[in-house]
């Protein structure tokens, strides 16, 4: 097996997973990623950060953790009234969302919707850019029906100091689904010299291995998923140890705490923790029935004989099926 190592991995944002608690924790237990992306709000111009997006971004609820904070917006306005906050808060840099595909955040015009309207686009970029000296950064997919839109959306891109064009080569159409688009990343490694990153389906180190010997100027790569799957992915693309069944147990349990101290009840604790199973089960045989007892879990205590139940009576694999 190759000993490559990748110089930068980054965490993605993904919402109801990656919130403060769960970076601190696993900023803890498996450290080393490059940064962790904050799951984006949608700022107003008359509510710029509040309710969930302060308390996640708050400099004392990420103490040791190197966070960028993310936006999803296409007035300008709305977009400069949070970069105002955030500077307020020490952050240096920020993230706009244009790769969300969900449909609600498309009706609006957001996220890859943006995508659809490349003028409007041009516009808001060259607002933003003029009036504000915060660092930022894209997340973007590569278009919203057709690869043909790229070419154009990339010559966009390349008329800003984008301080890093993070691209998810797939459509909005795609989702999820499917490859991703190789070619129109390396579309944009040949004709673009921003600072360019890729995130899209790194699951494994061998994946990451295969795609960081097929775009070698790439020095940066983003993972999502992947890393909710195997949070000791970081590391082992680094030529660190995989990950164990201890080391996941530890970090599950420390989980569990820190959300216990900031949740109030078992409810909500449960609501964090069982959306990560859908990740975790995949890294043991055959755990239907005690992913079931975990699922229908209404208390803490019945939820622990679940996962005891798992950890105990089904064997452990390092990398299981990973098609999400």
């Amino acid at each position: 097996m190759t000993t490559q190592t990748l110089p930068r991995l980054s965490f993605a944002p993904l919402e109801g997973i990656t919130g403060w608690v769960f970076r601190q924790v696993h900023q803890r237990r498996f450290p080393g990623l490059d940064r962790y992306y904050a799951p984006f709000f949608a700022p107003t111009t008359d509510s710029p950060l509040t309710g969930r997006g302060l308390s996640d971004l708050q400099p004392d609820h990420n103490q040791g953790v190197p966070v960028v904070p993310q936006l999803l917006a296409n007035q300008a306005e709305a977009f400069l009234a949070a970069a105002r906050v955030l500077q307020d808060l020490g952050y240096a840099e920020v993230n706009l969302n244009l790769g969300c595909p969900s449909g609600t955040v498309v009706a609006k015009g957001k996220g890859a919707g943006f995508l659809a309207h490349p003028q409007a686009l041009d516009a808001f970029l060259a607002d933003i850019f003029s009036r504000t000296d915060l660092a930022i950064s894209i997340k973007t997919r590569i278009g919203v029906e057709d690869a043909a839109e790229w070419p154009a959306l990339l010559a966009i891109f390349r008329r800003y100091p984008i301080r890093e064009l993070i691209i998810h080569p797939r459509l909005r159409r795609d989702f999820y689904r499917g490859p991703v688009r190789q070619g129109a990343f390396q579309y944009a490694v040949d004709h673009c010299d921003l600072p360019l990153c890729y995130n899209g389906d790194l699951f494994t180190p061998q994946a990451c291995r295969e795609l960081a010997a097929q775009f070698p100027s790439v020095s940066h790569w983003m993972a999502g998923r992947g890393l909710v799957y195997n949070p000791a992915l970081g590391r082992q693309l680094q030529g660190g140890e995989p990950l164990t069944p201890e080391e996941l147990r530890a970090f599950h349990d420390q989980l569990v705490e820190a959300y216990r101290q900031v949740l109030s009840g078992d409810r909500p604790v449960l609501g964090k923790m069982k959306e990560l199973w859908f990740y975790w089960s995949r890294h043991f045989l055959q755990p239907e029935g005690p992913l079931k007892r975990i699922r229908k879990a209404k208390t803490l205590l019945e939820y622990r004989d679940g996962v005891n139940a798992l950890f105990r009576d089904c064997p452990f694999q390092e990398e299981g099926p990973v098609t999400f």
